[in-house]
């Protein structure tokens, strides 16, 4: 069985400052074995974790687009931040890869993707993160979870770590799995366990990004 936080940030993403030897081993410290690095902006983090960790690492990406973001799994390279959702989703099709939305229906966050936008696009959504652990309220996750039932979607789970302490604190318990061909299937047989992440932990975020930006 694995235990995989499908949604952590590393020192690629501009509000984080995790390095990535950090990030193997805390997982290895929990027993997390199956990963997806997704970075802000860029893929180029999660392909370098690939080649050095001893676990399965899923080579993600967090995509800013004007409706929200989206995360696409099982990429090649990067995607660029900033174009519309189809063109985004798009893409990621074109490397072959599968489309996760973040924190759904979080209000707390400007760049979570609302409602009205998930139903127009949902048919084109392969998984939808029903619990993160950043998120502070837990209708976001109860709104997401009955979102998924209904429209039949695999359940991910991720700590969207932005700090090593934070890693694990939201992970599924799923079969283990080939390649992105038989990736949900197993994830449909997972169960998402966790606990919400200290909203303290958000300064840590707002300082890293401050720093880098005035670099």
């Amino acid at each position: 069985m694995l235990k995989a936080d499908f949604h952590i940030h590393s020192e690629y993403s501009p509000d984080c400052d995790t390095p990535l030897a950090k990030i193997v081993e805390r997982c290895s410290e929990l027993g997390i074995n199956c990963i997806a690095i997704a970075d802000h902006g860029t893929a180029e983090g999660a392909l370098k974790m690939r080649e050095m960790a001893p676990f399965t690492v899923i080579v993600a990406e967090e995509i800013l687009t004007p409706q929200g973001e989206i995360i696409g799994l099982f990429l090649k390279e990067t995607i660029p931040s900033g174009i519309s959702v189809a063109e985004t989703i798009a893409r990621i099709r074109a490397q072959g890869g599968l489309v996760s939305i973040p924190h759904p229906f979080d209000t707390f966050r400007g760049s979570a993707m609302n409602g009205r936008t998930l139903e127009e696009i949902v048919k084109q959504v392969d998984m939808l993160e029903v619990f993160n652990a950043r998120s502070p309220l837990i209708r976001s996750s109860v709104r997401a979870r009955a979102f998924a039932r209904e429209h039949n979607m695999p359940m991910a789970a991720g700590s969207d770590a932005h700090t090593p302490s934070e890693i694990g604190n939201a992970y599924v318990k799923m079969p283990e799995f080939r390649g992105r061909e038989d990736f949900l299937e197993a994830l449909a047989q997972g169960e998402i366990y966790g606990h919400r992440t200290n909203p303290l932990k958000h300064f840590k975020t707002t300082w890293v990004k401050f720093k880098n930006l005035i670099r």
